[in-house]
This record gives C-alpha cells, sequence and structure tokens, in this order.
C-alpha cells in the first residue's frame, strides 16, 4: 500500500501485537494518520485491561509519533450524510466507525481496516 493511510482501531491492536502484515503495510505507506476516535477506543481498551500502564504508554507513543486528526463540523456534515445514507440502505454500522469514515473520507484517506462492514460506506477507501 502506498499513499496516505488512517488506521482503525483493529489496525493499531495488531500493530501492537507485532502483525508483520501491518508492519510492511505501513512501511510502504507515504503518510500515516490516527483519527482521534480509535485512540479513544485504544485508551478505553486500555483501562479494562490486565496490563493499564502497558498499553496506555503505547497508545501515548503512538498519539506522538503520529498525526491525529480530530473532529470538527465538516467531520459532523459528513457524519450526518453517511449515517443517513446507511440508515437508507438498512445497513447501519456501528457509530464510531462512522466517524472514523468521516474522518477518512474528509481528508481523503485511506482506511486500513480488517472491519468489513466499512464496505457499506459509500466513496470510502479501505485496505485490508
Amino acid at each position: 500500500m502506498s499513499g496516505r493511510v488512517l488506521l482503525d482501531t483493529n489496525v493499531v491492536i495488531r500493530l501492537f501485537e507485532q502483525d508483520q502484515s501491518i508492519a510492511e503495510a505501513l512501511r510502504r505507506a507515504d503518510e500515516v494518520f490516527v483519527p482521534s476516535i480509535v485512540l479513544g477506543e485504544l485508551y478505553f481498551g486500555a483501562r479494562k485491561s490486565g496490563r493499564v500502564q502497558d498499553n496506555l504508554a503505547r497508545i501515548d507513543e503512538l498519539a506522538t509519533s503520529t498525526t491525529v486528526l480530530g473532529i470538527d463540523t465538516e467531520t459532523a456534515r459528513l457524519y450526518g450524510e453517511m449515517k443517513n445514507r446507511l440508515r437508507e440502505k438498512g445497513r447501519p454500522i456501528p457509530e464510531n466507525d462512522i466517524w472514523i469514515a468521516a474522518v477518512a473520507r474528509q481528508y481523503g484517506l485511506t482506511l486500513l481496516t480488517r472491519d468489513e462492514h466499512f464496505t457499506e460506506v459509500e466513496g470510502l477507501q479501505i485496505e485490508r
């Protein structure tokens, strides 16, 4: 994969687990971004894990070494459009994933994910 990539939560978890296929995909990327929503999901997961401090430290390191993209008015507009379109199709996906998809579309990024349901979002570039 080359180009500009946005990481989904499941990809970051696999990266933390030293999944070589993820590491290789990221080496081929021109730029890598993480949405703030993914950080929130990771911080939540760390808090309920058996190794809270170790996991928090890894997330903090990721947050300082990668460009984190937040939510703004444009993201919210895209979120509303996507959620409504998914509702019309009868194909809802998890709330946080709609936000992640909105960030990817807003910045023209390819979403690196292992979740199949992102294929329901029209106009979203996905790498699995």
